[in-house]
């Protein structure tokens, strides 16, 4: 929401400054965004008088120019510009003066072999309008030496606020007034009814056509006609005001609406009244109907959607746009005016759908001041005679302004006991009064009764607020936090936030650079990835392949890497720790920790090297990168399970799960299934690794904080290498399980260092080599002890597994 100090002066009687009224509005919960002070800006421009314009010797284009600037003697200038002559007023930039539209500080050059001491200005190097045809051309009683933005009137300061959703009041000018008036910044203006005389009835009859049900769509529709109006530019006043907030200036009929739109927050619209045919009707759209609408598009509407239709088809989307064939131009004479309410939610489904943003929309759908529909259209028809003549008609008025008078019971001592902050009573009333409130009764409990304008009141607590930000949240004391004295204070941080920060830090230890991608992705990509959950689609996605919440962080990274392989950086690794969503209940989000490589981007280097070819990532790239997750993260890997296969997502032969016991899966890895990367166009290789966080077992509690004592061995550690020939379908894993159940307290470590198929081993056989390492604590072990462990090992081994030992 944007308007000038001066607008803003037209509704508040204040002689504070505009540092004054900047912090107070941020203080009352007016966020102020920005303030531009073209004053400042353009601070040394001023009016100057061009004594001669002559010919550059130098330069066809140019012209060397003697310029006056009201102080001291004149000035040398070289202009390009071709309107530059003698006689003229124009606009003088002296070295040191910096050119928006040019981005540059000018200093004292020479053009040509003739010296420059600054620079006549066009409209557009002052970036107060896109004309750069030529420098600006002033009238012939121009005051020379005056400061130009004074002499413009561009010395207006433009304040803009960040409103809140549940503020539609201060849509308005006068509403934010009213605001400051109640900080004491000054006096709220009053705001007088204007009379219009109206001579005879209006000859366009209104029709609410609404099922049953539907009459909230538009409960009041005031309409006014005009006859004998003049169109035309609106005055430099408005057209000034208008321009200072972003609008451009269109036609006196428009630009009075959009003024009162900011001025009053009362959206209105003109019908042209000879290109409206017959009586209007006011009704839902029919499925299908089009509207060409002032924007110079085409809209298709819908049953959802409410319009504003004549006997000829739709001429305005109600609340959000007119229709282009009704619109007001140059040859209009005779002007309808609108004035109605809308279904706040109704125009933000039908803006949002269509996809126009309007000004009209931004305030209708917010909630606008009910009352002020028939003084607007009053307001607004007294603005069109005085500016552009004519004859009102009487108004004629369809359905009727919805009662909003509504008693809230307010104890005092509500402001005390929900703030904190004692106000009292003799204060807080006349607060809720300025801000149009009105509050009956006496004693510790009154009625209040909020204003037309204030739909977001509804209780207590809305009061106090009101209270609170008026009076002052810096009334609050800070006072520091109670030492603990007795006590150490317990971590702040939780386990999974534990987790997940150092979770960040192992993976950026491999290698893997950290990505944040979309929460959202799209359905196909949920379905590929086990979601597409109904209840986990977006009723209203920014994009049509943003539409639902992702099951995974994994579709997010392949496209990631897929994207920087498609700008030359085929070796990536990425990783990502964020939030998964299974369900739309609480339990059903998890934090996850993922991480994708492609090509040759390995943990031991990335691309080329002399000594050999580039190796590929593989399925143990990614397991590589999930152990070591695990173990910094402090997980003990004694119970933990490696099963082959994984989710439909990684190739069935070559990706893992890793579980503790069947009914914990905490994670799995391997490549990509090529199904996957035909679905996502992605190429490959492409390996992934995923990990649920929440799923962890959490560390086991200790009665003290104390290690325990270390105690190395005194003897030398023993190892001894067996070769088993086992099924092909026998893992690997399941012979160190065996092995290390074999004698528990000497073997410390069992290691796969070989496996083998092919000659001298059966078809259906493959024999796998391990070392065990054995560690003595109490003696030196003799050979006949270390042959009895050895007997176990291999006993144990071929009872689990059915293995032998190699010949």
């Amino acid at each position: 929401m944007k308007f000038t100090l001066s607008w803003l002066k037209d509704h508040l009687d204040t002689t504070a400054s505009l540092d004054e009224i900047v912090e107070t509005l941020t203080r009352i919960g007016l966020e102020v965004e920005g303030v531009e002070d073209k004053a400042k800006a353009l601070g040394a421009y001023k009016i100057a008088y061009v004594v001669s314009a002559e010919q550059h010797p130098n330069a066809d284009r140019l012209r060397v120019c003697v310029v006056d600037t009201g102080e001291g003697a004149p000035i040398q200038v070289v202009c390009g510009a071709p309107n530059a002559r003698t006689g003229m007023k124009s606009v003088f930039a002296p070295p040191g003066t910096y050119i928006p539209g040019k981005n540059i500080t000018l200093g004292i050059g020479t053009i040509r072999g003739v010296e420059s001491r600054g620079m006549l200005c066009s409209a557009a190097e002052l970036e107060i309008s896109d004309d750069h045809d030529g420098i600006i051309d002033l009238p012939a009683d121009a005051p020379v030496g005056v400061a130009y933005a004074a002499y413009a009137g561009l010395d207006d300061p433009v304040i803009e606020i960040n409103l809140t959703p549940n503020r539609p009041d201060c849509t308005s000018i006068h509403g934010i007034a009213r605001d400051l008036a109640a900080a004491g910044l000054g006096t709220l203006k009053g705001e007088t009814v204007p009379s219009v005389a109206a001579k005879g009835a209006c000859p366009v009859s209104v029709k609410l056509d609404f099922a049953p049900g539907d009459e909230k769509l538009c409960p009041t529709f005031a309409l006014r006609l005009v006859r004998g109006v003049k169109n035309g530019p609106s005055p430099d006043w408005m057209q000034r005001r208008l321009l200072s907030i972003g609008l451009r200036p269109i036609n006196a009929l428009v630009d009075i609406t959009n003024y009162v739109t900011f001025d009053r927050g009362r959206p209105l619209h003109v019908f042209d009244a000879k290109k409206v045919k017959g009586n209007l009707t006011i009704r839902r759209a029919k499925d299908g109907e089009e509207i060409l609408a002032l924007d110079g598009r085409t809209y298709k509407l819908d049953h959802g959607n409410v319009v504003i239709a004549d006997e000829s088809g739709v001429e305005s989307i109600a609340g959000i746009m007119g229709g282009e064939h009704s619109g007001c131009d140059e040859s209009t004479t005779d002007v309808l005016i609108e004035s109605a309410l809308w279904d706040p939610l109704n125009i933000a489904q039908s803006g949002r759908k269509l996809g126009i943003i309007t000004d009209a929309r931004y305030r209708f759908e917010r909630g606008i001041d009910p009352a002020y529909t028939l003084p607007g259209l009053d307001f607004a028809t007294r603005m069109v005679i005085d500016l552009c003549g004519g004859e009102a008609s009487e108004a004629v008025v369809a359905g009727k302004v919805p009662e909003t008078k509504r008693v809230i019971e307010f104890p005092w001592a509500e402001v005390s006991r929900l703030s904190g902050l004692d106000v009292p009573p003799a204060e807080s009333k006349p607060i809720l009064e300025k801000l149009g409130f009105v509050v009956s009764g006496s004693g510790e409990r009154v009625n209040v009764v909020p204003p037309s304008w204030r739909s977001d009141i509804e209780g207590k607590a809305d009061l106090v607020e009101e209270v609170i930000r008026i009076a002052g949240v810096d009334r609050i004391l800070p006072k520091p936090l109670p030492r603990l004295e007795a006590a150490v204070a317990k971590p702040i941080l939780t386990l999974i936030q534990k987790r997940t920060r150092l979770a960040r830090r192992v993976l950026a230890t491999r290698g893997l650079v950290e990505a944040v991608t979309w929460s959202f992705i799209a359905k196909s990509e949920a379905e590929l990835f086990g979601g597409g959950d109904a209840r986990l689609a977006l009723a209203n996605p920014i994009a049509a392949d943003l539409s639902d919440m992702r099951p995974s962080l994994l579709p997010g990274l392949l496209k990631a890497a897929q994207r920087n392989a498609d700008r030359g950086y085929g070796d990536v690794a990425l990783f990502e720790v964020g939030q998964c969503f299974a369900s739309d209940e609480p339990e059903g989000q998890t934090i996850k920790a993922a991480g994708v490589r492609r090509g040759t981007a390995r943990a031991e280097g990335v691309g080329r090297h002399w000594d050999g070819g580039a190796v590929t990532v593989d399925a143990f790239d990614a397991k590589a990168d999930i152990l070591s997750l695990l173990g910094t993260l402090g997980i003990p890997a004694g119970g933990l399970q490696v099963v082959p296969g994984a989710p439909a997502w990684f190739h069935p032969g070559r990706s893992g799960t890793l579980q503790f016991g069947p009914k914990n899966v905490i994670g799995a890895f391997g490549e990509v299934h090529p199904k996957v990367l035909k679905a996502l166009d992605l190429k490959g290789p492409l390996v992934a690794f995923e990990l649920t966080l929440d799923a962890l077992p959490p560390p086991k509690t200790k009665p003290t904080k104390m290690k325990p004592k270390l105690v190395l061995s005194d003897f030398q550690p023993i190892t001894r290498d067996y070769a088993f020939v086992v099924g092909r379908n026998v893992a690997a894993g399941d012979i160190i399980k065996a092995a290390q159940g074999a004698e528990r307290q000497l073997i410390v470590g069992v290691e796969v260092f070989d496996i083998y198929e092919g000659t001298g081993i059966d078809p259906d056989k493959k024999s796998v080599a391990i070392a065990v390492t054995l560690q003595p604590t109490e003696k030196t072990l003799t050979d006949v002890e270390i042959e009895a462990v050895s007997a176990k090992i291999v006993g144990e081994v071929a009872k689990k597994t059915g293995a032998v030992l190699r010949g």
